[in-house]
């Protein structure tokens, strides 16, 4: 069998089978970002970098808005704060780059109509970063007013909340591909 047959015919099986393609290209974007992250983008740092800081002013703007008296440290940009105290350091790890690229893989992999492919992922992405700049100054409150749980919140219900989104948002991807 050639190699051009036996393209043909591993294409072919992946077109029959939607949910081992869907694996298949899932984790195929995974390691892609993996790669590309660890050893380009985080080696860099300067996109997370910027997301942290802007993640930090916006989510102290979102604060002062509702009345708050927060903002960011001028020495340190990423640094949330409340009536002039520390409340939340927006880390790398934490500033929803990873988020975007899961959501935006999830989609790619999936069968679906391209054009609408154009304006969901980047819809998407804004409604992950919206969550999360939420996420940044309901910890800012949840450090300034009842501390004991910044930890269980950060760690656990502002993940679950994270990632049940991204679960919501792909399935309102899915959807219209299923009901086709």
């Amino acid at each position: 069998m050639s190699a051009t047959s036996l393209i043909r015919s591993g294409w072919a099986w992946l077109h029959a089978h939607p949910q081992q393609r869907f694996l298949l290209l899932a984790a195929l974007m995974y390691v892609a970002w993996v790669l590309g992250y660890e050893h380009g983008l985080a080696l860099d740092g300067r996109l997370d970098d910027a997301l942290s800081v802007n993640l930090a002013a916006t989510s102290a703007g979102l604060l002062r808005l509702t009345g708050f008296a927060a903002g960011t440290q001028a020495d340190v940009p990423t640094i949330v704060t409340m009536y002039d105290q520390a409340a939340v350091i927006v880390g790398n790890p934490c500033n929803g780059l990873v988020l975007y690229a899961l959501f935006a893989g999830f989609v790619l992999s999936y069968p679906g109509n391209g054009r609408r492919r154009l304006w969901f992922i980047p819809l998407g992405i804004a409604t992950i970063y919206l969550l999360n700049v939420l996420r940044i100054a309901v910890l800012a409150l949840n450090h300034t007013y009842w501390y004991h749980t910044v930890e269980f919140n950060h760690h656990y219900t502002f993940t679950f909340v994270a990632y049940g989104a991204i679960l919501v948002l792909w399935a309102r991807w899915v959807r219209p591909a299923v009901s086709a």
